[in-house]
């Protein structure tokens, strides 16, 4: 069985990005160092579909993997991540809101921003870019009522499912917050992985595959911080203390409804 596997998570890739996501965006320049040290590392990356295929023991895993993942949607992923990516001949996970797709309804909470295209998906995906849904309108799910999950789990899939002309297998929750419940419903709309965040390293004897736990990266995120993650052991499994305070937070923020308010990843 593979060790503990670093799930990276990175938002947007932009030298100016919009104030509202400038703490979780880094430059292209720190994308490409950070990359670099994938690959000194010798880990073997993986999208987070194969990942789970190898945990699964339809594929052989490699002995150390890693994955990367971006959530949201940029258009400076195109721009800046992909080129990147590929010259390193790096696979990744892009998961994609599908209500803030340029060109559409703008029918999300995210604030406005360049986004990439539905057009522009089938291209990523050809460059070795797995794209998973990522909700319809990036509400927080574990708030919702039932029906309205089922709806962002099903609108989101069947989008990118028509855009791309096949399944899509992997979900991310936004904001990271899911509950059994929302979990459940996952696994109902047919995705097998899911990631959240949790900010430790993914253990496949710990970890659900419907809960993949994954390290956000940020802009204040310093190379030693990403090094020690892709070579070291990483933190242990979240306490229940932490666990207690979840769900105090949840009954918090349903208390400050409504949902269209102040962003967070």
């Amino acid at each position: 069985m593979t060790g503990p596997v670093p799930i990276l998570l990175y938002h947007s890739v932009s030298a100016d990005p919009p104030s509202w996501i400038a703490p979780f965006a880094v430059s292209p320049a720190t994308f490409a160092a950070h990359l670099e040290l994938v690959m000194a590392s010798g880990r073997e990356a993986l999208t987070v579909s194969q990942y789970l295929d190898g945990l699964r023991g339809k594929t052989a895993l490699p002995q150390r993997p890693v994955l990367i993942t971006v959530d949201d949607g940029f258009a400076d992923f195109a721009d800046h991540a992909l080129p990147a990516l590929a010259a390193r001949n790096l696979p990744s996970t892009l998961y994609v809101t599908t209500g803030a797709l340029a060109g559409g309804a703008h029918e999300t909470v995210l604030p406005t921003a360049a986004m990439l295209r539905g057009a522009d998906l089938p291209g990523l995906e050809a460059a070795g870019v797995e794209i998973g849904a990522h909700s319809h309108t990036h509400r927080q799910l574990d708030l919702l009522p039932k029906r309205e999950v089922a709806a962002e789990l099903a609108r989101s899939r069947d989008v990118l499912a028509d855009v791309l002309g096949h399944g899509i297998r992997s979900f991310a929750y936004p904001h990271s917050y899911w509950r059994p419940l929302v979990l459940r419903l996952v696994r109902e709309a047919g995705y097998d992985s899911a990631c959240a965040v949790g900010n430790r390293l993914s253990s496949a004897a710990r970890d659900h595959h419907l809960a993949l736990t994954r390290l956000m990266v940020r802009a204040d995120t310093g190379a030693d911080a990403v090094a020690a993650w892709l070579n070291g052991p990483g933190t242990g499994a979240l306490p229940r203390r932490r666990r207690v305070l979840a769900f105090g937070w949840r009954q918090y923020r349903r208390a400050r409804q409504p949902q269209r308010g102040r962003w967070s990843p």
